[in-house]
């Protein structure tokens, strides 16, 4: 069986090709899913660049989706033909996240084996149905960007229609958080440093845009644009360069949904600012088995599905990391065999 593994010490010139054992058939609790495709995302680039070190030899790529081809005993979720997708963290069901989802230690990809391999058995509380038609590389978008737009604004935020919100670039989350918010009624602004994706949002449904760098005070921006309200939710994935903008177009008592480091991983709070807007900042990563359920039903319902930039073959997995890296896609990246 093929796998794609990351050595020591990291980096996209340490990722190769490895031969593993087939795992075989599934036991009491088990399926054994043929995977068919995975969607990257910046935890699985931090992972394969030797950012946040990993075991040697480690088989890379949280999100996995394909087709069951087995079922072990006691299994009644799934049979066998069933399209399912892999969830970010496979221990947490349900409830509020507790000690076991405070860190990496059991989420595939990082600390143990990933879905960049042709064959898995894992038990199936691992997996949940796909959405209803869609292809494998649509549905390994869920397990991390999808269901971390879903959770920000729906689970945690309570979105309703009527709200504003606010969608900081247009990465794989952001576009996701875009496309919900919209289904639900809401309003979203979107930003980005280029004018040619934000006409690309803005053909998505999107009812402001902003781009950043000709506006750098763009929490100011967001204010003005609600008539000096600001917006209910922001989807902050920026971190601590971007923080403090997005208090500033934070409505009173509004949520922001801290979900992303790209611009780092400490800075400063500008905690007074935080205090005077009363507003709630909410740190999450992804989500449980039972919210990626309530969103992949909610998908089937709306119709919605997944912007994708562009889809490589397993062999082009350091070359898809490469254009991950520069920056200029739009929505996901995926790889699909």
């Amino acid at each position: 069986m093929k796998a794609f593994v990351v050595r020591q010490p990291g980096g996209l010139d340490r990722l190769e090709i490895a031969e593993r054992p087939d795992p075989g058939q599934p036991g009491p609790g088990e399926v054994r899913v043929a995977i068919r495709a995975t969607s990257l995302n910046f935890h699985d680039l931090i992972v394969a660049s030797g950012r946040s070190p990993a075991e040697d030899g480690r088989i890379l790529m949280s999100d996995g989706a394909g087709t069951v081809e087995a079922v072990g005993a006691g299994v009644t979720d799934f049979v066998p033909g069933d399209r399912v997708v892999s969830c970010f963290f496979p221990h947490w069901t349900d409830g509020l996240p507790q000690a076991p989802v405070g860190n990496f230690a059991r989420v595939p990809g990082d600390g143990v084996d990933g879905f960049a391999l042709t064959h898995a058995v894992r038990p199936a509380g691992a997996f949940t149905q796909a959405p209803r038609g869609w292809s494998p590389a649509e549905s390994a978008t869920i397990t991390t960007a999808g269901l971390t737009a879903w959770r920000a604004l729906v689970g945690d935020g309570g979105l309703k229609a009527g709200d504003t919100v606010l969608a900081l670039g247009t990465g794989g989350v952001s576009i996701a958080a875009l496309q919900i918010a919209k289904a639900m009624g809401a309003a979203v602004i979107v930003t980005s440093s280029s004018d040619a994706k934000l006409e690309r949002v803005q053909a998505l449904g999107a009812d402001h845009t902003i781009n950043y760098r000709t506006h750098p005070d763009w929490g100011r921006q967001v204010r003005d644009w609600t008539g000096g309200v600001g917006v209910d939710h922001v989807v902050e994935v920026g971190g601590p360069g971007t923080l403090a903008q997005s208090i500033e177009a934070v409505r009173v008592g509004g949520h922001i949904a801290l979900i992303g480091v790209l611009t780092g991983r400490a800075g400063e709070v500008p905690t007074s600012a935080l205090m005077a807007k009363q507003a709630r900042l909410q740190g999450l990563i992804v989500g449980s088995r039972r919210q990626q359920q309530d969103y992949v039903a909610a998908l089937d319902r709306t119709g919605i599905r997944p912007v994708i930039d562009r889809t490589y073959a397993f062999a082009e997995l350091p070359e898809a990391f490469r254009h991950q890296e520069s920056g200029s896609h739009f929505g996901k990246l995926c790889v699909a065999w």
